[in-house]
C-alpha cells in the first residue's frame, strides 16, 4: 500500500512538472508573436510623378448629312426621264427630271394665243378712243363759236370718257394674259426638275432613287434624295454630368470602324439648350470636314472631346487611389521604415489611368499593388527587397545528394 501511495506521488509530480514545462514554453511563443505583430504584406509601388493630364469626354453616336432634301415635282405628270442615280454627284441647278410637258407646252399656247387677241383688242379700243378724242375736241371749238348745242357737247364728252374707260380695261386685259403666259411658261418650267441653288458650293450626292421612268407622279411625288456630305455633322448625347463642360469650338476627335486606326477631327458645332427628360441627355452636333468623301451617313462613330488640360501637376496611377474611413486617399511609401502612410488627398482631373492630386503635395511613391491588405502604418515589403530574397531562398534550398536518382513519383 505504502508503494502504491509513492508511485500515485510520482506520477502526479512527473505531469505537474510537464505542464509547468509546456505552460512556458506557449508564454514565450505567444510572447515572441506579440513582439513581432502583424506580418510585413509585400506591395508594388509607382513613383509620383509631374507631368501633364487632359480630361477627355469618350461619346459614341452617328453620322448625318449637313443638309438633306427630296426632290419632287411641284405639278403632276408622266415621268419621262431620269437623268441621275444613286452616288451621282450633282451640282446647283442640274437636271434630275423630265415630266412629260405636251399639255403644258399647249396651255404656253394657249396663253400665247390670249394674249394676242387682249394686245389685238387694245389697239382697236386705241384707235376708237383717238376718234372720241378728236370729235369732243371739235365740238367743243364749235360749242364756242355758238354752232353747237350744249347736248353734242354732252353727247361728245360721254363717248370720250367711254372710250377712255375702254382702253384702261383692253390695256388691264392685256396684263391679264401676259401674267397667264408667264405662269403657263412657269409651270412648264416646272416640268424640267432641277437641283436647287447650293449656297455653300459644296459637293452634293444622290442618296435614294424612289421613281422610275414611266411613273405617274402626283405634286410633292419624292423622286431623288440630294446630301451634302462635304461636311457631316456627328450626333452625340452626353449625360448631366458632362453637359457644363461642353463649349462651342471644342476640338474632337472621330474614330470608326470603317478605317480602323485613322482619326478624323472635327468641332463642337451646337449644344441643345435642354437635357431630354427621359434619358437626361443633350444632344450635341460635331462639325467634320469631308473632303475626301470617306466618311458617310449612317456611320457609327467614336468621338474624344478634350474638355481640360492640366501641365506640370501631380498625378499618380488611378490603382492607387483607396478609402479608408470614408476618406479618399493614397498610401505612401516610407522607406526609410518600410511603412505605408495613409494620406488623405483632393483629386482634380481623373482618367481612366491616372489621377491629378491637387492637395497635399505628394512627394516619392505610392502604394498601386497590395493596398487593400494594409492599414496606415502597415509594415511593407518593398519590390527591391523581394527581389534580393529570392536568389538567398534558392541557395538555401538544400540538393539532392550527388548520384542519388529520384524516386519513383519525385520531381528532379
Amino acid at each position: 500500500m505504502k508503494k502504491f501511495v509513492i508511485i500515485v506521488l510520482a506520477v502526479a509530480g512527473i505531469g505537474f512538472l510537464s505542464w509547468q514545462i509546456y505552460e512556458k514554453a506557449s508564454g514565450s511563443k505567444e510572447g515572441s508573436g506579440s513582439r513581432r505583430g502583424s506580418p510585413a504584406v509585400a506591395v508594388e509601388i509607382t513613383p509620383i510623378q509631374q507631368a501633364s493630364i487632359k480630361d477627355v469626354g469618350r461619346f459614341s453616336g452617328s453620322l448625318f448629312p449637313q443638309s438633306e432634301f427630296i426632290v419632287a415635282p411641284k405639278i403632276a405628270g408622266r415621268l419621262e426621264k431620269i437623268l441621275v442615280d444613286i452616288g451621282d454627284g450633282v451640282t446647283a441647278d442640274n437636271l434630275v427630271a423630265v415630266l412629260d410637258d405636251e399639255e403644258y407646252q399647249q396651255q404656253v399656247n394657249q396663253a400665247v394665243a390670249e394674249l394676242e387677241v387682249a394686245q389685238a383688242s387694245l389697239e382697236e379700243v386705241k384707235i376708237t378712243s383717238e376718234t372720241a378724242k378728236r370729235e369732243y375736241e371739235r365740238t367743243v371749238a364749235l360749242r364756242e363759236k355758238k354752232i353747237a348745242s350744249e347736248s353734242q357737247l354732252d353727247l361728245a364728252d360721254s363717248e370720250y370718257k367711254t372710250q377712255q374707260a375702254k382702253l384702261q380695261v383692253a390695256a388691264a386685259q392685256v396684263s391679264q394674259k401676259q401674267a397667264a403666259l408667264k405662269m403657263a411658261k412657269v409651270r412648264l418650267s416646272y416640268t424640267q426638275i432641277r437641283v436647287p441653288p447650293n449656297h455653300a458650293g459644296e459637293q452634293r450626292v444622290v442618296g435614294e432613287r424612289f421613281v422610275d421612268e414611266g411613273s405617274m407622279l402626283a405634286p410633292n411625288t419624292p423622286i431623288v434624295s440630294i446630301l451634302n456630305i462635304g461636311t457631316l455633322i456627328a450626333v452625340i448625347n452626353v449625360i448631366e454630368r458632362d453637359y457644363p463642360k461642353i463649349r462651342l469650338g471644342l476640338p474632337a476627335l472621330i474614330n470608326t470602324d470603317a478605317f480602323p486606326g485613322q482619326t478624323f477631327s472635327g468641332k463642337v458645332l451646337r449644344i441643345a439648350p435642354l437635357l431630354m427628360e427621359k434619358a437626361r441627355e443633350a444632344r450635341v452636333e460635331i462639325k467634320i470636314p469631308n473632303e475626301q468623301m470617306l466618311l458617310k451617313p449612317g456611320m457609327f462613330v467614336r468621338v474624344q472631346i478634350e474638355f481640360e488640360l492640366h501641365e506640370n501637376v501631380t498625378v499618380i496611377p488611378l490603382a492607387a487611389l483607396v478609402k479608408r474611413n470614408g476618406n479618399q486617399g493614397v498610401f505612401v511609401v516610407d522607406r526609410q521604415e518600410k511603412k505605408a502612410r495613409f494620406v488623405p488627398v483632393t483629386v482634380g482631373i481623373v482618367n481612366e489611368t491616372r489621377v491629378e492630386i491637387l492637395k497635399p503635395q505628394l512627394t516619392g511613391a505610392v502604394i498601386t499593388l497590395g493596398q487593400h491588405l494594409i492599414e496606415d502604418g502597415a509594415t511593407i515589403i518593398l519590390p527591391d527587397e523581394m527581389s534580393k530574397a529570392d536568389p538567398q531562398r534558392q541557395a538555401d534550398k538544400p540538393d539532392s545528394p550527388p548520384g542519388k536518382k529520384p524516386a519513383a513519383g519525385e520531381r528532379t
